[in-house]
């Protein structure tokens, strides 16, 4: 066999790649720097992906599996080798994407940046104990220390050296006294009087009980020295490093090995990381695990109506009077505490619903009759009608309502939201305890560590001097990143994708790693243009330091401070695939492509001058406070294109996906969800429903696609219904479907394709041999409409079945408005897996533009320009245009320039982010933000107009 030359990467100043064809790539060559920053660009659908991602990434990802031995390869899944000829001078990957933030409420932004790892190591090793009972600073001593201690102030006193065994427990202890006098001991203290051990010794089981064994009894002189000390010693040993010392008078004082408060005699364990983890037992609260938050019975949402009585159904859960258990029970409490079932709720006091709701102390007494078999006397304890029903639905699952909906998510009350356990939280470095640092946003930390040195003590220096220095490196880079206004604490689900993939950028500038090759998913989502030098800076600090970057993106900035740049082109999907031009920015600018076209300003995208009036009416919110909100009203115009600006982190998630949408949601549709506090909302009467369109995937599953998604394939199976040849047969619409039974291809279950487990390599997929891809049956196949099967119909792009089926009114509608936000060039089945965040969200735009608008609905949508090239935002910008003109009012939270440009009224949020932010600086048109002195829209606004 021929040995194998290996390319020293060192030599090779280029990552070349030959010959990839991964999804629609028609079979390209393309090379580029290596070291340098690099973008690729062009429209969405074209191929940028699949050349970075699909090809680069997963070359470098299926190279690294290889290198592990073929028996712990088949643990790890194989990586299937991407569709291409060869890639060379390719150094180690590190992909950087925005899909994979954890929905695990666990997660913090502390714990993905590792800041807060740091944080528990530091409290642990120079954290300073003080009591939550008296405040004071907590002692650890040794028992010399002890012994001069009791020396001093006991002189010339006669004391009892007690060893504390029980500290207030019930039980009648009869082991215990039997354990206690085997060991040689005569005396113990029970709840302060002091006892013979006597055979058989017991106390009363149902009382509270303080135990402690008399060690020794002595008086304190300093020649008595040795056998204080020595009895001390023992007692610390009896009691695992506790004892108590009492005098006659009954002056008590404890002394602890470990950490404890002298005055009231409580100890704290030796303070681990895992002490101040949420996620371990040893430190998280043990009301809330950990969470921060609890759920506790609603009472509005369990009596709504408080002008019906129980009788007629006011506790909903529970409905209307019926012969059942529960309602014996609650006439047995109506009598014994005087009130009437019959009796309306707002007439009964409030402690009486209290009691219905969480119980009564008293046992009361029930009589239920058994018809000819007599009647029998009950004595219940009646605990509440929830804890009733609790029971009752654990014992038989009936299918009654869930008791999970008349719960609502409230603030823990024992660690006020803080996640940790009282002793945790009464551990400080400099008079802070770690919650509060968790609380700040990263400039207030950073600003809190700035100095710290001089506020510790020499010793407490000396330890931390490495743990510091980490951890201001961290917080510098997540400011580098432009994530200032962040707080540790932060739930990870909360982050937008832009913000999840610069908080990894952080971690991954933070581990300093050279000659990688870092491919990133367009970074510059979701944050402002002022932050955008910051992220560009970041990104060529990391080209610095020996690594090529990588970074498909659309942003104008990022393109012109490139080293090199990639246009892929010259359309979408099918039409696209190619590398329309390459070379530097400048190089670039001299071709002509759809890109350079708008980077150069041949082409631009079009805006009404004109603003529209809109219909007259206003949605007024009134006292939004929270997050970071600072008391905002605003007034929303209806019938106009209204846009929410202002940087990273001011407020405008909080203020409208957070706090509206929930208003508007609850009002129109009854949700759950809780919008956050504010004063109160006028107008609604002028809007009659609400549609919120986010960034999150359509589907994770391969069997998803663009026409489940959107609800046409189910107009398209009924179609097939209806058809003369299915009608002979007696098919239903399951018959069409590649889901269930019957019609679907039962070697492949209906995915088309077979995945081939290959015990050492990676797993293949191959198309079904029995249906060769189609996926469905041969009868269900010979079913034809105008000479199409079902399967022909799912591979057939948007643009061929727009013309398809013009005259199917239906079908037609949902599968136009996918064309029209510029989605023809994918397939009715295209897996959703292999949609783009960008392509992902225009199908969910398409999906509410197709149903039938009323001109009073009130759209929400977020940052709908992700991941969409100019051409598309212009594309999108039409369609937008054209719901307004209907009389719809369309709000967009966004930092696009040009879709600010084309707004009819701007709110915009600021000054900064985080608790600097959570203020509206301005309201009005565009032309007039530009005017405004403290707007940094207004800045970079003026310089696009």
């Amino acid at each position: 066999m021929a040995q194998q030359k290996t390319i020293d990467l060192g030599d090779q100043s280029e990552v070349e790649v030959f010959g990839a064809r991964v999804h629609n790539l028609k079979n390209i060559d393309v090379s580029f720097p290596r070291n340098q920053l690099v973008v690729v660009t062009g429209l969405s659908g074209s191929g940028k992906s699949s050349l970075a991602f699909d090809t680069i990434y997963a070359e470098g990802q299926r190279r690294y599996m290889e290198t592990f031995s073929a028996y712990s390869r088949q643990f790890l899944g194989g990586m299937e080798r991407p569709d291409v000829d060869k890639i060379s001078g390719l150094s180690p990957v590190i992909s950087i994407e925005q899909k994979t933030t954890s929905k695990n409420p666990r997660s913090t932004v502390g714990t993905i940046t590792e800041i807060y790892d740091f944080l528990r190591l530091l409290y642990a090793r120079i954290g300073e104990a003080f009591s939550y009972v008296s405040g004071k600073k907590m002692e650890r001593m040794s028992d010399d220390e002890i012994t001069d201690r009791i020396l001093k102030e006991f002189e010339g006193e006669g004391i009892y050296i007690l060893a504390p065994v029980v500290k207030g427990r019930k039980g009648h202890y009869r082991e215990l006294f039997e354990q206690i006098r085997k060991q040689g001991y005569t005396k113990v203290r029970v709840d302060g009087e002091i006892l013979d051990i006597a055979p058989k010794m017991q106390v009363d089981r149902y009382k509270i009980h303080d135990i402690e064994i008399v060690v020794d009894r002595i008086l304190v002189e300093v020649n008595s020295r040795k056998r204080l000390f020595d009895s001390i010693g023992q007692a610390l040993k009896t009691a695992k490093g506790i004892i108590k010392i009492a005098n006659k008078e009954n002056k008590e004082q404890f002394f602890s090995r470990y950490l404890m408060d002298a005055e009231s005699g409580i100890s704290y364990d030796e303070p681990q990381p895992n002490t101040f983890s949420f996620n371990s037992p040893y430190g998280a609260c043990p009301r809330c695990d950990g969470l921060g938050y609890i759920y506790e019975i609603d009472k509005k949402i369990v009596i709504p109506d408080r002008s019906l009585s129980i009788q007629k159904g006011a506790i909903v859960p529970l409905g209307p009077s019926k012969e059942s258990w529960t309602f014996a029970v609650l006439k047995a409490v109506a009598k014994k505490y005087d009130f009437s079932l019959t009796t309306a709720i707002e007439k009964l006091q409030e402690d009486t619903i209290d009691m219905l709701l969480f119980g009564a102390e008293e046992p009361v007494n029930l009589t239920v009759s058994y018809g000819s078999y007599g009647a029998r006397e009950y004595n219940v304890q009646f605990q509440g009608i929830f804890k009733m029903l609790e029971e009752m639905s654990g014992k038989y699952q009936d299918d009654n309502q869930s008791l999970e909906e008349f719960r609502t998510q409230v603030v823990c009350p024992e660690c006020e939201g803080a996640r940790l356990k009282k002793e945790s939280l009464h551990i400080k470095v400099d008079q802070k305890n770690i919650a509060e640092l968790a609380e700040m946003d990263i400039v207030a930390l950073f600003h809190w560590f700035d100095g710290i040195e001089e506020r510790l003590s020499e010793r407490q220096n000396i330890i931390a001097t490495e743990i510091i220095k980490e951890i201001k490196t961290r917080i510098g880079f997540l400011l580098d990143v432009g994530l200032n206004y962040l707080t540790l604490n932060r739930s990870s689900k909360t982050l937008s994708g832009g913000e999840a993939q610069r908080i990894r950028l952080a971690t991954q500038i933070g581990s300093q790693l050279v000659n990688v090759l870092y491919i990133l998913d367009e970074p510059s989502i979701g944050l402002h243009q002022r932050d955008n030098e910051r992220l560009i800076n970041a990104l060529k600090n990391l080209r610095d330091i020996g690594n090529s970057v990588l970074v498909v993106e659309h942003d104008k900035d990022m393109i012109m401070h490139a080293d090199y740049v990639i246009d892929m082109g010259p359309a979408a999907g099918v039409f696209g695939g190619k590398v329309v031009a390459q070379g530097t920015p400048k190089e670039l600018m001299k071709a002509h492509t759809l890109t350079t076209d708008y980077l150069n300003g041949t082409k631009q995208i079009h805006y009404n001058k004109e603003k529209r009036a809109g219909n007259g009416h206003t949605l007024s919110l009134k006292g939004a406070k929270g997050h970071n909100l600072k008391n905002v009203s605003i007034d929303i115009p209806l019938g106009k294109l209204v846009l929410v600006t202002g940087v990273s982190g001011s407020g405008k998630s909080s203020l409208i996906t957070n706090t509206l949408y929930p208003i508007l949601n609850h009002h129109f549709f009854r949700a759950k969800a809780k919008p956050l506090p504010y004063s109160k909302i006028e107008g609604l009467e002028h809007v009659d429903k609400v549609i919120e369109i986010d960034q999150s995937p359509i589907g994770r599953t391969p069997r998803s696609n663009p026409s489940t998604y959107t609800g046409v394939f189910s107009d398209i199976r009924a179609l097939y219904v209806q058809l003369p040849e299915a009608k002979i047969r007696g098919y239903k619409p399951g018959r069409f479907s590649f889901n269930v039974k019957g019609g679907r291809c039962e070697t492949c279950q209906g995915a088309g394709m077979k995945i081939i487990e290959m015990n050492f390599l990676p797993d293949v997929q191959v198309p079904c041999e029995t249906c060769n891809g189609k996926r469905y049956n041969r009868e269900t196949l010979e079913v034809r409409y105008r000479g199409k099967s079902i399967s022909d119909v799912l591979d057939m792009s948007i643009d061929e079945a727009v013309t398809f089926f013009e005259n199917i009114p239906s079908i037609y509608r949902k599968i136009k408005t996918l064309q029209d936000v510029g989605l023809g060039y994918i397939t009715l089945g295209q897996s959703s897996t292999t949609l783009s965040g960008g392509e992902a969200q225009r199908v969910k735009l398409a999906t509410e533009l197709s149903k039938k608008d009323t001109g009073k609905t009130f759209y929400i949508l977020d940052e709908p320009t992700t991941g969409l090239h100019f051409e598309d935002v212009n594309v999108l910008l039409g369609v937008i245009n054209r719901l307004v003109d209907r009389g719809n009012t369309m709000m967009i939270i966004e930092h696009n320039m040009d879709m600010i440009k084309a707004a009819d009224w701007v709110i915009d949020m600021g000054p900064e982010g985080g608790k600097e932010g959570g203020k509206v600086l301005f309201q009005g048109t565009p032309e007039d933000l530009i005017k405004h002195k403290n707007s940094e829209t207004g800045r970079f606004l003026k310089l696009e107009m």
